[in-house]
């Protein structure tokens, strides 16, 4: 068609005063692929988000749209409009796949899915009316392109892809897809966002560049270590941010960082990727974390030696703490629009294969960026497949470096007997000399001594003013608290308490241990991975390897004792089915390599090893790279259905609220008469517990908690018996446990 003088709306704003102003169509289309393509630059896919920007609401030039949106916004109140939503998203994919069925329908998931998500692309065709196929065939749209300019729909198709396709096309093209998916639900939000709310669109960005970041962080850095006594330790520590520093300068990909606890790791990873980014043109750094329990620990690391660029550090996770919140970062985290993220796998792998727009938003980020992976062993065995892969994909396609960051000898190498291992050739090894360098940071003697009662356990515990006892199951470490809790100096640690109470837990343990006072700490493995304890005796009950690894961490940490931190592994009763393959394995690395170095790297390398191969035919248990490969022949991946697969906490979880203490009192008041609960989820997190409801009928085990349900989605402790000052939220016997 013809240019069309009429004025078509994209959106309607009401002004203070009461008048409005609209946002003209053809101005928000333009507006978006500019953006799109803008953020698309960096994977060499700028002409395709471009495109789907400029049609992604051509449904919006209907007259049943227009309709809609003028009489809705009260823009024209004599309009009379219908109940429910006008389809505007269906048409731009309709004329994508019109023009190419190729090209056309990769662009047609990014159309049709920028609203409701990316669908599959196939379904049963009687049931299924979501999927991008029953889209495609829909002729009850509203009539739109009578209304349309020709210079919006008259358009050049790619005639390429940005990368030529391998053996591995299905995961490409889904990778693909989403980030351009990526690319244009960020550009449609943020070009709304500029007509609807200038001054929230002006928080956004003016980050201080990565030379910035990079010159104050090795400034305090350099502080830092001028300021340490001589020692062993940060001899070594200084050696690790050396190597770590050399290394930067090599070509962008892969990297492994093997470092002992305790040997500086998380400071030298960071200096490593801001001389790397800049070197290499990268825009920012994403440090990946396993648990919520210990990232607020490394983001506070980070700020302290960020100085005054602190603000520049994102956090991006469930527990966040509200007192480090601004608007900025708040607006942030949803893009992921900042210099130094800090997220946890779950958040960021969970992304990769997301399908909502809100999940997605982010993910263009990830090009051109440094990723470090840390404790890289903790990747689920289960998606270790499909994580790997996506990892391929962002080094070879979207110019990102990757560190594996581990205190143990990663074995995500290929091998033999681990065929969908990295390959060797491609993963470099940062530190000069892991093995001289383990050697020279070996503070513990592990010692593993059977099985033993908990009377036994207390006897040890008993005899050294501070320890600590780490157990596999919550309900066995609380019994074994009750048996020392009226013992001077005894303190318990699990995740069903809040992070709030935990916090102050740690924080009196880190004290009474700074003081030389009786400390004795019985914990689940929420202490450990990375939370700064450092105690002379640690007692771990059998488990893997990795986990035993972790927990030696704790122990001698800053090489304080004249001799070796003492780890006592032993067997318990009651071994837990989700540690029994771990368990097994690490028995045969000691009946394979006694005791006597059980922590070095070539017993770890050992267990990793055999964890992997026993568990080769688990390492995509959901087959959700099979699934993707089954649709590469007609493009129909299933996108809906991966995203509701690629769970690294499956099952159904809610957040238990606990009125912990008159902040969170006050916080629960508020949300109660908060018109659609429109309070913070954030506010409420450090008063929150992740309870898991496991088995059949989780709705019903929902019901029975003592638990009350503000605006259908806010669930409240109502009886604080159900949680222990000490012990934290006790749901037993309850269907339920605590994540």
């Amino acid at each position: 068609m013809t240019e069309n003088p009429v004025p078509f709306i994209a959106h309607v704003r009401q002004n203070p005063d009461g008048s409005f102003t609209t946002h003209d169509l053809l101005d928000h289309l333009k507006g978006t692929a500019a953006l799109a393509g803008q953020f698309a630059k960096n994977f060499k896919a700028e002409e395709w988000a471009c495109l789907a920007g400029l049609w992604h609401d051509l449904g919006k030039y209907s007259e049943e749209f227009q309709n809609m949106i003028r009489g809705k916004s009260g823009l024209d109140a004599h309009i009379e409009t219908q109940a429910g939503r006008v389809d505007h998203s269906t048409a731009g994919a309709q004329h994508a796949f019109s023009q190419n069925t190729e090209a056309g329908k990769l662009l047609a998931y990014l159309i049709a899915g920028h609203h409701a998500g990316l669908a599959n692309g196939a379904g049963n065709p009687l049931t299924e009316r979501s999927c991008l196929a029953a889209r495609l065939r829909n002729d009850g749209i509203p009539e739109w392109k009578s209304f349309s300019p020709d210079s919006i729909l008259k358009q050049t198709m790619p005639s390429k892809l940005p990368f030529q396709l391998s053996d591995q096309g299905a995961i490409e093209l889904s990778v693909f897809i989403r980030m351009l998916f990526s690319s244009l639900v960020d550009a449609d939000f943020l070009d709304t966002e500029k007509f609807m709310d200038s001054e929230r669109e002006k928080l956004r960005g003016g980050y201080p560049s990565l030379t910035e970041l990079s010159l104050e962080f090795l400034k305090n850095l350099d502080r830092l270590q001028q300021s340490v006594p001589e020692s062993e330790v940060n001899l070594v520590r200084g050696n690790v941010l050396a190597d770590c520093l050399s290394a930067a300068d090599k070509d962008a990909g892969f990297f492994s960082l093997t470092v002992p606890t305790g040997g500086g790791k998380t400071l030298s990873s960071m200096a490593f990727a801001l001389k790397h980014a800049l070197k290499h043109g990268l825009e920012r750094v994403i440090y990946v974390i396993p648990y919520t329990s210990i990232i607020e620990q490394n983001a506070d690391v980070f700020r302290k030696y960020f100085g005054i660029h602190s603000e520049s550090v994102l956090e991006h996770h469930s527990n966040f703490d509200p007192r480090k919140e601004t608007a900025r970062s708040r607006i942030a985290s949803e893009n992921w629009d900042a210099p130094v993220i800090v997220t946890t796998n779950v958040q960021f792998f969970e992304s990769l294969y997301a399908n909502r727009p809100s999940a997605c938003r982010k993910l263009h980020r990830l090009a051109t960026s440094v990723i470090i992976l840390d404790e890289a062993q903790m990747l689920p065995v289960e998606l270790l497949r499909p994580c790997l892969e996506s990892l391929r994909e962002l080094v070879k396609h979207y110019g990102t470096s990757i560190v594996l960051c581990t205190a143990t000898q990663p074995a995500l190498l290929k091998e033999d007997e681990f065929p969908d291992g990295l390959e060797k050739k491609d993963v470099r090894e940062i530190i000069s000399d892991p093995v001289r360098l383990y050697s020279k940071l070996q503070r513990v003697r592990a010692e593993f001594v059977g099985k033993l009662s908990d009377d036994e356990i207390v006897k040890k515990m008993l005899a050294c003013d501070q320890s600590l006892c780490i157990l596999n199951l919550k309900e066995h470490a609380k019994e074994l608290f009750f048996k020392i809790k009226d013992q001077p100096g005894a303190f318990h640690l699990s995740a069903g308490m809040c992070p709030a109470h935990r916090r102050e837990v740690l924080s009196e343990i880190r004290d009474s241990l700074k003081s030389g006072r009786v400390c004795r700490v019985v914990s689940t493995q929420v202490v450990e991975a990375g939370v700064d304890l450092d105690f002379p005796v640690v007692l771990r009950a059998m488990a893997g390897l990795d986990s035993i690894a972790q927990a030696a961490g704790r122990c001698n940490r800053e090489g304080r004792l004249s001799g070796y931190g003492q780890v006592i592994i032993f067997e318990t009763e009651k071994i837990p089915r989700y540690v029994r393959i771990g368990t097994e394995e690490t028995m045969g690395v000691i009946r394979r390599n006694g005791d006597s170095d059980i922590l070095g790297l070539k017993a770890v390398h050992d267990f990793f090893q055999q964890y992997y191969w026993r568990r080769s035919d688990q390492l995509d248990a959901k087959r959700i790279l099979d699934q993707l490969e089954q649709g590469r022949l007609n493009l129909d991946f299933p996108f809906k259905d991966i995203a509701q697969m690629f769970q690294m906490i499956p099952g159904r979880t809610v957040s238990v609220i606990v009125p912990w203490n008159k902040g969170a009192e006050s916080l629960i008041q508020t949300l109660r008469y908060a018109p659609d609960g429109k309070v913070s989820t954030r506010l409420l997190q450090p008063y929150s517990v992740s309870v898991h409801l496991y088995g059949k009928e989780p709705e019903e085990k929902l019901a029975a908690l003592p638990i009350e349900i503000l605006h259908d989605r806010f669930h409240v402790l109502t009886d604080m018996n159900f949680y222990d000052k000490e012990t934290g939220l006790n749901f037993e016997g309850q269907g339920v446990y605590i994540v």
